[in-house]
């Protein structure tokens, strides 16, 4: 099991430096001692020292974190929250840091595909056909993208433009052009 980390399901308390330990204490345990700089390459939130995501994740039931990081979510208004992103082998968080509340979780078996633009950007967009659609942006949009994959085996569709459910009953449409210095990215309102 490479680049993932494993949940376990105990009451044992994370540490309280952040650090993890090196005995089976800790909530989060490797396969192979050498795949541990894998799985913290994926783990960009230090999982262990967030106790509040960590009894989510075992709530859930859910037991391999393939990706956490902070990610920006665009709201169907167009503000942008920032938000820790969890991609489990069942399922997709999204966890509001600041209050430490689950805001979402999509089941990965309700997810059609992701789209995003075939321009260097940072946005990506999770279509979601029985709910809502997720827009999101994060510097690490190829190691979500892998760790999609990996997880479901998901539809990556390139465009430069697609549509999105922003809500239930809004759609958006979302471009990006390549201009000089960087990428012009415009979300209009259909």
């Amino acid at each position: 099991m490479s680049r993932q980390t494993q949940v376990e399901d105990s009451k044992s308390q994370p540490p309280q430096n952040g650090d993890v330990p090196d005995d089976d204490s800790s909530p989060v345990s490797q396969d192979q001692p050498q795949d541990q700089e894998k799985i913290r390459k994926r783990d960009y939130i230090d999982l262990p020292s967030h106790p509040y995501i960590m009894k989510i994740l075992n709530k859930q039931g859910d037991q391999i974190v393939l990706f956490a990081d902070k990610v920006w979510k665009f709201t169907g208004s167009g503000k942008m929250k920032c938000r820790f992103m969890l991609i489990t082998d069942f399922a997709v968080y999204i966890v509001d840091p600041e209050t430490d509340s689950l805001k979402r979780r999509i089941a990965l078996a309700a997810v059609e595909k992701i789209c995003l633009s075939e321009l260097s950007d940072n946005f990506l967009a999770v279509i979601v056909p029985t709910e809502y659609d997720l827009l999101i942006a994060s510097a690490r949009k190829n190691e979500i993208i892998t760790a999609f994959v990996e997880a479901y085996e998901l539809d990556v569709v390139p465009s430069n433009r697609f549509q999105y459910n922003a809500a239930s009953d809004l759609v958006k449409e979302i471009e990006f052009e390549e201009v000089e210095g960087g990428v012009k990215t415009r979300i209009l309102r259909k």
